[in-house]
């Protein structure tokens, strides 16, 4: 089994574009990683395309077509959807197809158009994510179930709101200098106190923000790489998936993500690392309790050890694990469907060396991201190393 390099890379901006569609997003990163990569469209065997919600959206459905027409590819191309996991999903299919020797190379990536819809309407959107029949039917949106998992966290273990807000004001810091990125302007642990209440103990700051924008990555083989002189020295050496249900009234507990630490264990048995080989880290952080439970669930913390963490330093960009030095779905954005993979992108530029935070991780060989689906009741994990 060889493990497939990552050719390239390309992303559009997050944020708010409201005279662009989805095609038009993904045809910018889509062009952009076979532009970095230096890989002609002809040589693409498929696109694997995330997407959540175009159907509400922009009444679109069947994207993937439409995704490789935009990026000049004339080959099979499937849409992948698992809530905000969509694009982690559709990269773990692709990975899997590289190893196997269906493909040698392949365009993963995806696309959300989002605020073209009011803030009413995008969160009604996103509700169907969760179990229609017993939480968005009783009044159940996103915000309100990742309030009852943070205060499912504090009850078992205790924690600060403002230990929630120095997460905030760290991934903040990080998007400063992100081009990409929808916030690129720090704020304080007051701001987040301060900012208007969503669903208590979240505040404003607390939240990600609605966004568009896409992302995209060239997946090739070593031996396409090697024959065609690819600069392409980082490799996906590890992949996993995990589940849970879908409700959170089902869990034996809110305050711990079994979803996430299956797909680790399986990430990185897969790769044949542990925890401590960890340089970085891209986590979904949607909410700033996520980050939380997504660094505990994979193992990096204790159950009931991760809150401090930023405020300790711990995961900050001069920390010993860094921690969403992209800015994270907080700072830089979280376009669903686009997020898995743009995950990956950050990584591989900050391994690559040419990240905008890349002078804080110089030494870093080994990377790792967390994509997460609704409250978690999908998550992938992948591991990033350098190749030589």
């Amino acid at each position: 089994m060889i493990d497939p390099r990552v050719a390239g890379v390309g992303l559009t901006h997050f944020g708010s574009h409201p005279a662009r569609t989805s095609r038009d997003l993904f045809a910018e990163a889509g062009l952009a990683a076979l532009d970095d990569a230096g890989v002609d469209p002809a040589d693409v065997e498929g696109v694997f395309y995330g997407n959540f919600m175009g159907e509400i959206a922009e009444h679109q459905g069947h994207q993937g077509p439409l995704m490789a027409e935009a990026i000049g590819v004339d080959a099979p191309a499937t849409r992948y959807e698992s809530a905000c996991a969509s694009s982690g999903a559709a990269l773990r299919q692709a990975v899997q197809n590289v190893r196997n020797g269906e493909a040698d190379v392949l365009v993963v990536g995806g696309a959300e158009r989002m605020t073209n819809l009011d803030t009413a309407e995008t969160t009604e959107a996103l509700a169907i994510a969760a179990d229609d029949l017993y939480e968005v039917r009783a009044g159940l949106t996103f915000p309100g179930a990742y309030a009852l998992m943070a205060a499912a966290y504090f009850d078992e273990y205790g924690g600060e709101r403002e230990d929630l807000a120095e997460i905030a004001v760290k991934n903040h810091a990080n998007a400063v200098g992100n081009e990409h990125a929808q916030f690129q302007r720090e704020i304080t642990v007051e701001d987040a106190l301060d900012a208007p209440m969503v669903a208590d103990p979240l505040g404003l700051y607390d939240a990600c923000p609605i966004t568009d924008g896409a992302s995209a990555a060239v997946l090739v083989s070593e031996s396409y790489a090697d024959e065609h002189d690819l600069d392409a020295g980082v490799a996906v050496t590890g992949t996993g998936q995990g589940g849970d249900k879908m409700a959170l009234h089902d869990r034996d507990a809110l305050a711990h993500t079994p979803a996430a630490s299956d797909a680790a264990d399986e990430a990185f048995a897969d790769a044949g690392i542990g925890t401590e080989d960890v340089d970085v880290a891209e986590v979904h952080d949607c909410f700033t309790i996520a980050e939380v439970l997504a660094l505990e669930g994979m193992g990096f913390f204790d159950a009931g050890e991760g809150i401090r963490a930023a405020a300790e330093g711990v995961t900050t960009r001069d920390g010993d694990l860094p921690v969403n030095l992209s800015g994270g779905l907080k700072a830089k954005g979280h376009p669903v469907g686009a997020t898995g993979v743009s995950q990956l992108a950050e990584l591989t530029k900050l391994l690559r060396g040419d990240h905008h935070n890349s002078e804080h991780v110089s030494d870093a060989r080994v990377g790792v991201a967390h994509n997460a689906g609704g409250t978690v009741a999908s998550a992938t994990v992948h591991v990033l190393e350098i190749q030589e």
